[in-house]
């Protein structure tokens, strides 16, 4: 930004009014970016300009393309507020919270016309229709479907029966009228009252009430069986069997929590889910996640009221239950008449607001497996800038470096280096190292003689230094690392991946003196850095298995007297194997090492009897 363009922002903050309000910011072009809300308009646009380590990048790339500041003064901070939400839907400008859900949720309509299909839609529209759902999944609403079609036989035509076409014998009857599923309302086998009953059996079902339903078959079933019509009266018992196991696989929550609805919020970096169960009855009958894309300087509670008014409009056919139990109090709740927020601590409610976050997490992973499949860049990015974020370092870690020590009761010790580029293995950088000064079992002491050989050798090539050193091991380890960097004046971050009982990746270290990090065990960073530690330990391993059966097998041909190092090296190149030189004549070995010595090789692995 030029020295002008600042100069003439300073005077257009200065002449801001201390008064509540909301200010837009304008790029170049003229265009709307970003719509914020302030109790004094003055003090909130002012501390944009002003530097600070709290600003994140995304402020900071926001400050850079304001070329001009708009605002509009209210009456109060609740006025600012319903101003705001308007104008950042109407506008929906760049670095605001804005809603990137693109998903059509699956819905079960009953249609507003004579003799109602209830069908799978995707469109939610103002017809007069009732609309159940959003479904989390087009499985679950099928499954859905097809029971309610197993229980309650309802038309599945795409027939107009208009009661003066059915009186005119337009219609015949199909194949399902002759399976059961359909009792011919097209040729007036049926009466629309008789239908209107089965389709309010229907409706129960969907809202969540299995009661209705049950009560009407088991009355069947016994009328047709005391007119001995066995047959019908099996097919209502199998449809009765039908009712159990859908009841049996449903989300029963409580029979003191009847009708209402839930909100959780997981944001996750610039990015953020909100998860909405519906709970009609006492039984989940809904459930659907919303992304949103964070903005600038965005507020959790900001973030939920935009999400809590979205599903509403878009998902919730336009209302909410009495009540809505949420993690967090919204932003506000002037938008929302007549309902009341809970935020439970414990109890039956606390575990429907965990049930949603769950399935908030759920979602979210599907949603970075798919990013991982389709963008790797992109995911590569976000797991970077995750790691800046949580390890509070200067730049993304997109070179890393991990270290871990391997011997045996203080045999053979080694040591191995890998390699992370942009959160994936860089294999062809994988250095082993050979312990030459330490004696003994001794970690520490291996440490510092491996870093030290790594980095002073890197310095002097001057090669590229990684942004990120992880020990496998705790404060031990990284303080063994921290003294090495400390001599060589390196200044590069360490964390430290300390593990339990079982030798699986339990906590998170970092900085000097090490401090916890505090990770989900779920979350990708906490994969990534469980996926480190599995592959420095895993090629450790596999060089130190490698140098004792190499230590193995020269020690047992330099058991032969007479045989030298030089002799055992010929055999070895040779024959490849121990077994291969147990197995050659005498012919063979005298004429590789001469008839001296193998003389002795025989005469050691075959003595005479």
């Amino acid at each position: 930004m030029a020295e002008s363009d600042k100069s003439t922002l300073r005077e257009q903050v200065a002449l801001l009014p201390l008064s509540p309000g909301v200010y837009q910011f304008v790029d170049r072009s003229g265009t709307i970016i970003y719509v914020g809300k302030a109790k004094s308009l003055r003090k909130r646009v002012s501390s944009y300009f002003v530097q600070s380590k709290e600003h994140s990048a995304k402020v900071r790339v926001l400050v850079k393309q304001i070329a001009e500041i708009r605002h509009i003064v209210v009456g109060s901070e609740t006025d600012a507020l319903l101003l705001e939400n308007s104008l950042i839907k109407t506008l929906q400008p760049r670095y605001n919270i804005l809603l990137k859900d693109d998903k059509t949720y699956p819905w079960i309509v009953v249609r507003r016309e004579h003799f109602p299909r209830v069908q799978s839609t995707r469109q939610l529209q103002r017809d007069g229709s009732q609309y159940f759902g959003p479904y989390g999944s087009g499985m679950m609403q099928h499954s859905v479907l097809e029971f309610i079609r197993e229980v309650v036989p309802l038309r599945t035509c795409k027939l107009n029966l208009a009661p003066e076409l059915i009186a005119r014998g337009k219609y015949s009857v199909c194949l399902q009228y002759h399976l059961g599923n359909c009792k011919g309302p097209c040729v007036g086998a049926q009466s629309e009252e008789e239908y209107d009953k089965q389709v309010e059996l229907v409706v129960s079902i969907l809202k969540g009430d299995l009661r209705p339903v049950r009560t009407y078959l088991e009355e069947e079933m016994a009328r047709a069986a005391a007119a001995l019509r066995f047959e019908q009266a099996q097919r209502y018992k199998q449809r009765l069997d039908a009712l159990d196991h859908y009841a049996g696989k449903s989300v029963i929550v409580s029979a003191r929590i009847v009708d209402v609805d839930v909100f959780s919020l997981l944001p996750d970096d610039d990015v953020a889910y909100c998860n909405f169960v519906r709970i009609r009855h006492g039984s989940v009958v809904g459930v659907s996640t919303v992304r949103l894309s964070t903005g600038v300087g965005a507020d959790e509670r900001d973030m939920l009221t935009l999400a809590i008014q979205h599903v509403v409009e878009h998902i919730a056919g336009g209302e909410l239950a009495r009540e809505v139990i949420v993690p967090f109090l919204p932003s506000t709740t002037l938008l929302f008449d007549g309902v009341t927020f809970t935020v439970p601590k414990r109890g039956e409610k606390f575990d429907l607001l965990e049930f949603s976050q769950k399935s908030a997490r759920i979602y979210r992973a599907e949603q970075l497996k798919n990013l991982e499949i389709k963008n790797p860049e992109r995911h590569a990015e976000r797991l970077m800038n995750a790691m800046q974020k949580e390890l509070r370092l200067e730049r993304p870690p997109r070179h890393i470096e991990c270290f871990d020590n391997s011997n045996l009761q203080g045999s053979h010790p080694v040591a191995s280096c890998v390699v992370f580029r942009d959160g994936k293995p860089s294999r062809k950088e994988y250095r082993h190292f050979n312990i030459k000064t330490v004696e003994g079992p001794d970690d520490y002491a291996s440490m510092r003689e491996i870093v030290y050989r790594r980095y002073s050798r890197l310095v002097a090539e001057g090669a590229e230094l990684p942004d990120l050193i992880i020990a496998d091991g705790g404060k031990g380890q990284m303080g063994a690392i921290h003294e090495v960097l400390e001599y060589l004046q390196l200044d590069i971050p360490i964390a430290g991946l300390a593990k339990d009982s079982r030798h699986r990746t339990a906590e998170l270290l970092c900085g000097y003196p090490p401090l916890a990090v505090g990770l989900r065990p779920t979350s990708p960073l906490f994969h990534l850095f469980a996926h480190i530690q599995e592959e420095v330990h895993r090629f450790a391993i596999s060089f130190h298995r490698q140098k004792r059966s190499k230590a193995f097998i020269h020690s047992e041909l330099e058991q032969i007297p007479g045989v030298g190092e030089k002799t055992v090296r010929t055999l070895l190149q040779h024959f490849r194997t121990v077994s291969k030189v147990k197995a050659a004549n005498f012919g063979e070995l005298s004429a590789l090492v001469g008839e001296a010595k193998a003389r002795k090789i025989e005469e050691f692995f075959h003595p005479s009897v």
